[in-house]
C-alpha cells in the first residue's frame, strides 16, 4: 500500500531524515520505533503531506505521489493521519469533529459509519459534547474515529497511547488489531510504549538519528534485539 525509497526531509537548512526506505502492507501493522528526536513524527508528516519531503520517491497503492503534494491531496488519495497530541477541535462537538472528515469524501459518501460508534462507544454517548471537554483518552478515540471517517487506505498513528489510561490503551490496541485483520488497510504506527507496539507489530522499522537501522518482519525481529536498537 505504501512504498518509500530514499526519502529525505529538511527543516530549513537542517536535514532530519536521510534516505528512508520502507514499505507498509495492507493487512499489517508496520511499527516505526526509536527514541525521541530521531525523526519518526517528521516521517509521518512527510507521508501525510503536512511537510514536504526534500527528495525521494513515494508510492501509495501503486500511484506515484508528487514531492510537494499537500495534505488535502494525500487525504483524498487515502491517507488518514492521527497526529501526536490528537488535534481535535475543542469548541466543536464530537459529531462535528467527526464530520470534518467529510472534506475529502464525495458528497454521496459523507456519513459517519455506525462501525465507528461500535468501535468507540463513548463517541456515540458524547456526540453533543465539545471536543475540548473530553478526557485525553476520549480525545484519542475521537481523533482515530475522525481519521476512519475518511475511509483511509493507509492509517498513520503517532503515539496513540501517549498520556492515555490503561483501559483505553487496551481498547485502542483492540481497534488497531481489528482494522489490521480486516485486511483492506495498511497501518503505520509510531509508538514509544514498546510492549504495545511489539505485541501488535507485523513489521518493525527502527530509526536512529534520521536513518533506518532495522527494517524486518516480526519473524526476523527478536524482542531483545529490537529493544536494544530503539533504546540507543
Amino acid at each position: 500500500m505504501l512504498r518509500i525509497n530514499d526519502l529525505t526531509l529538511h527543516y530549513g537548512h537542517s536535514q532530519i531524515l536521510y534516505d528512508i526506505s520502507l514499505e507498509a502492507q495492507a493487512g499489517a501493522v508496520t511499527c516505526l520505533m526509536g527514541t525521541n528526536g530521531v525523526g519518526k513524527t517528521s516521517l509521518l508528516k512527510a507521508i501525510s503531506g503536512t511537510h514536504a519531503r526534500s527528495g525521494g520517491e513515494m508510492m501509495l497503492d501503486g500511484q506515484s505521489v508528487p514531492r510537494t503534494a499537500p495534505a488535502h491531496a494525500l487525504a483524498r488519495m487515502g491517507v488518514g493521519y492521527v497526529p501526536q497530541g490528537r488535534d481535535v477541535f475543542p469548541l466543536m462537538t464530537v459529531r462535528e469533529n467527526l464530520e470534518t472528515g467529510y472534506a475529502c469524501l464525495d458528497r454521496s459518501e459523507r456519513m459517519v459509519p455506525d462501525e465507528i460508534y461500535e468501535l468507540f462507544p463513548v463517541l456515540a454517548e458524547m456526540k453533543g459534547r465539545r471536543g475540548g471537554d473530553l478526557s485525553g483518552g476520549q480525545q484519542q478515540q475521537l481523533a482515530i474515529g475522525r481519521a476512519l471517517v475518511t475511509k483511509p487506505k493507509l492509517l498513520l498513528l503517532d503515539e496513540p497511547t501517549e498520556g492515555i489510561q490503561p483501559n483505553i490503551i487496551k481498547q485502542i490496541g483492540d481497534v488497531i488489531a481489528y482494522l489490521r485483520d480486516r485486511g483492506d488497510m495498511a497501518i503505520l504506527l509510531v509508538e514509544q510504549f514498546f510492549d504495545f507496539a511489539y505485541d501488535l507489530g507485523d513489521h518493525f522499522v527502527a530509526l536512529t538519528r534520521g536513518t533506518v537501522t532495522h527494517n524486518a518482519p516480526r519473524a526476523e525481529t527478536g524482542r531483545e534485539e529490537l529493544l536494544s536498537r530503539v533504546s540507543v
